[in-house]
């Protein structure tokens, strides 16, 4: 009796949480933004870059941070105790705040050390709202997106929500391009 309580409550939690992600994320898509990959100087923390301008990172960030979870905040704290364990593309000597969390790879470390890592599957099924899918788009070039409560049009797969230049959209890509990561994170 106490197991299937258990079972039963956290899978409530869980399947609460997914909807929170997802609900927070499509609406972002209400939002106008346009794609800027600039540098910017930001408040630490809970800082972000100007709510009209953003890349697929800000999706992530700005879709927790309505669930009150400030990656900015959590990547940095984690990067500066953990340096050794990231990436090191950038040639940097020490942890940026301003930026390290809108940098994929960089939350792609901090979702494999803190979050859930996911198989990477052909298989649409597998990836459910809330869920966080990491692509690979060409030469090196890496994507987030956010795995929401809206099915395709056919019904087969659940949709994502992303910025890759259109602004914070919802669109059916999940098997665009290769999928290089698969998480899950609460904190």
């Amino acid at each position: 009796m106490r197991f299937s309580l258990f079972f039963l409550l956290s899978f409530q939690l869980l399947f609460s949480q997914e909807n929170e992600l997802s609900t927070a994320s499509l609406e972002l898509i209400k939002q106008k933004v346009t794609y800027d990959p600039s540098y910017f100087s930001i408040p630490y923390p809970n800082g972000d870059v100007p709510m009209d301008k953003g890349v697929c990172t800000d999706v992530i960030i700005r879709a927790y941070r309505k669930l009150g979870i400030d990656l900015q905040k959590e990547v940095h704290n984690d990067m500066k105790n953990n340096f050794s364990l990231y990436p090191k593309i950038w040639g940097l000597k020490s942890t940026d705040r301003n930026i390290d969390h809108r940098r994929v790879p960089n939350l792609m470390a901090f979702f494999s050390r803190k979050g859930v890592v996911k198989s990477i599957s052909i298989k649409a099924k597998n990836y459910i709202p809330g869920d966080i899918v990491c692509w690979n788009l060409h030469g090196g070039i890496t994507h987030i997106g956010i795995v929401v409560n809206k099915k395709t049009k056919d019904n087969k797969r659940y949709m994502i929500v992303h910025n890759i230049g259109s602004g914070q959209v919802l669109e059916d890509c999940l098997f665009d391009f290769k999928i290089i990561g698969h998480y899950r994170y609460k904190n």
